[in-house]
């Protein structure tokens, strides 16, 4: 591969609702371009894109893959990506390092929730975008028609672009430039070149989406999509340079400029079993050249760039060197992860790591081989690496191992990639709900440990007062003259710390308790301090009939967004589920926002819920805010479920 700079590189993401044919535009790609001689089909599980054994078994793209091209003396550095949402982590660390985008739309299907999805997306992050219509070969396509759904549903500033030009989009591109204006005011018309000028203008500054049709499958249109994104999306260079912080905390850019100190941020890490790690880095500023030193930037740590190689699906293709704006690969470096910076040590750098939602569902997960529990732990932590939408939390109290992601589609690839790679499965259950118990009422009582077996005995006598309070726990003493000696103290707050770990009702901890010692008595010779934890304990369990003792649940905050059409359904189901609407917003492109609190039991299924309610097209979020009481008519059901599984 020969060596390309930032004028010659295109860096540019396929995206597309399931189903839009970009593996199979990936493909044709290759194909025309020169780079391979024989077109794989998604079908028969031989393409380029998709070599994993899960994308292949599912014949569907589940992770990005760089599909490098090489037309006309330019370098398009295509990058597949996943047609589900749930796979968000894979298209955000992408578009975090392209420049432009192609948007494929089915000439069948049209505009799609995948569509609407990967549309927001990209406008939230002002991505030139080309728009796509593919698999026009298909019987009873009506382009009309998809055209003006694109109109209608994503922009009205959305044209094909075939010469000779029209008159529309002569005006577009006028309008894009000041001296252009003037010229078309005059002539009343420009020049081809002056036209194609004025819509990659209009397009760098997203006022303007060229759409291009094209039959991957046939190999018909690709060539003009290659010139398209050549003549109108933008190099690495054309684009504000990249921030980061420096070694001083103070706010740098950097040049897109060979010129300029090396720097490179990983945005993307394949953890494999036998090849290693494999680390996907794109060149912000400066060049690399293999066995140069530089620096891993969040660390400090020194490395040697031992060896550089462009990715092919998972073909290796060995370079010298990589300039700014190139995406290149290394591997076996394994102190890399998603996110991080390394650059020159000389001129240090940190650019912003990508953030990415939190998971919507968990599942807990068991052994079928109790022998495999280490393993599964180690295959976790190496497939959490690759992706950090991926979530691991070992709860101690119900002794679950819990595993969270975007939806059941996200799970299922990881525990599917575990069982090929890593030859260990499990079975799924549900996550347990980590309650809480406490107290309503005031109460007081007396807790009197005594015991006598030749010898020293043991003694301890407090009068402890339980009242509900706004913090987790407090502890107070209101002793008067020394009826319990202050060393013991703390042996009575450690007695009831531990009393409280396990609650009257079901187990569950106890919390919100404010416990005063007020008074006691103890023996000169008897008392110790396993005594006083003793009495405390026992002071406690004697007061819980007067503490009126009820279960706290996990409340969550959570975020919804749909298309205002599902709002109502929304909004039923919401109280259906206990839920309390605390905002509704309406959106742009006819969607709404909805911030409710729930109880966490009332959600744990709610990703594939949702998807139900609204078509797929909603999506939400949700956070941990308090605890609250259980209804009264629930204490018994949820008592009832934990003693019988303890």
């Amino acid at each position: 591969m020969k060596e390309y700079h930032s004028k010659q590189i295109r860096n540019v993401a396929l995206l597309g609702h399931l189903g839009t044919g970009k593996t199979s535009l990936a493909e044709s790609l290759l194909f025309v371009s020169g780079a391979i001689k024989a077109k794989g089909e998604v079908e028969r599980k031989n393409t380029v894109g998709d070599y994993t054994a899960e994308e292949q078994n599912r014949q569907t793209t589940l992770t990005a893959s760089l599909i490098p091209v090489e037309y006309n003396g330019y370098k398009i550095n295509f990058i597949d990506t996943p047609g589900s949402e749930e796979f968000i982590g894979e298209i955000e660390n992408v578009l975090s390092v392209v420049e432009g985008a192609v948007l494929l739309i089915d000439a069948s299907s049209g505009v799609q929730v995948g569509t609407e999805r990967c549309w927001d997306e990209l406008r939230a992050r002002k991505i030139p975008t080309l728009i796509l219509i593919n698999k026009t070969d298909k019987e009873n396509v009506k382009m009309d028609a998809v055209l003006a759904e694109i109109n209608d549903e994503l922009s009205s500033h959305a044209k094909e672009v075939n010469a000779p030009f029209s008159e529309e989009l002569m005006e577009i591109a006028a309008e894009s430039d000041e001296e252009l204006l003037n010229k078309y005011l005059e002539e009343l018309e420009l020049s081809e070149e002056d036209t194609v000028k004025g819509l990659r203008n209009a397009t760098l500054n997203c006022d303007f989406f060229p759409i291009v049709t094209a039959s991957a499958i046939k190999n018909e249109g690709v060539k003009e999509l290659m010139d398209k994104v050549i003549d109108v999306l933008p190099s690495p260079c054309s684009v504000a340079p990249v921030k980061g912080i420096d070694a001083a905390g103070k706010e740098v850019v950097r040049e897109v400029s060979d010129a300029a100190p090396f720097s490179a941020k990983v945005f993307k890490t394949i953890s494999d079993p036998f090849v290693g790690s494999i680390n996907f880095l794109k060149v912000c500023s400066g060049s690399v050249k293999v066995a140069q030193e530089a620096v891993l930037a969040n660390t400090g740590e020194a490395l040697k760039m031992s060896q550089l190689f462009s990715m092919m699906g998972k073909t290796q293709i060995p370079v010298d060197a990589a300039f700014a704006g190139d995406i290149v690969a290394v591997a076996k470096m394994a102190n890399l992860f998603t996110g991080c910076t390394v650059c020159d040590k000389k001129d240090m750098v940190t650019f912003k790591k990508e953030e990415h939602p939190t998971p919507t569902i968990y599942v807990a997960i068991n052994p079928k081989n109790k022998q495999d529990e280490e393993k599964i732990s180690t295959a976790l932590q190496k497939l959490s690496v690759e992706d950090e939408t991926f979530e691991i939390k070992r709860n101690a109290e119900t002794s679950q191992t819990l595993i969270g992601g975007q939806g059941m589609t996200h799970i299922g690839y990881i525990l599917e990639k575990m069982k090929n790679m890593y030859k260990v499965d499990v079975d799924l259950a549900d996550p347990k709900i980590v309650y809480r118990e406490t107290i309503r009422s005031k109460g007081e009582a007396q807790g009197r440990h005594k015991k006598q077996s030749g010898g020293a005995g043991q003694f301890g006598d407090v009068w402890i007062r339980f009242e509900p309070t706004d913090k987790d726990f407090e502890f107070c003493e209101e002793i008067f003259g020394g009826s319990v000696p202050k060393n013991y103290f703390p042996a009575v707050e450690k007695g009831l710390i531990k009393v409280l770990e396990h609650g009257p009702l079901a187990g569950f901890p106890v919390i919100k308790v404010k416990a005063t010692l007020y008074d006691g008595s103890y023996h000169p010779v008897d008392s110790n301090e396993i005594s006083f934890v003793i009495a405390a304990g026992l002071a406690f369990k004697n007061a819980v009939d007067k503490l009126r003792p009820t279960i706290l649940e996990p409340i969550m905050e959570v975020e919804v967004i749909a298309k205002s059409e599902y709002f109502g359904a929304i909004m039923g189901d919401m109280t259906k589920r206990r839920g309390r609407i605390l905002s509704t917003e309406e959106m742009e492109g006819g969607k709404s926002k909805i911030i409710a609190e729930v109880p966490e039991a009332e959600i744990i299924k709610y990703t594939t819920d949702l998807k139900a309610m609204t078509q797929a097209s909603g999506r939400f979020s949700r956070k941990f805010v308090r605890y609250e009481e259980v209804p009264e008519m629930l204490i018994k059901k949820i008592c009832d479920e934990y003693k019988q599984a303890q």
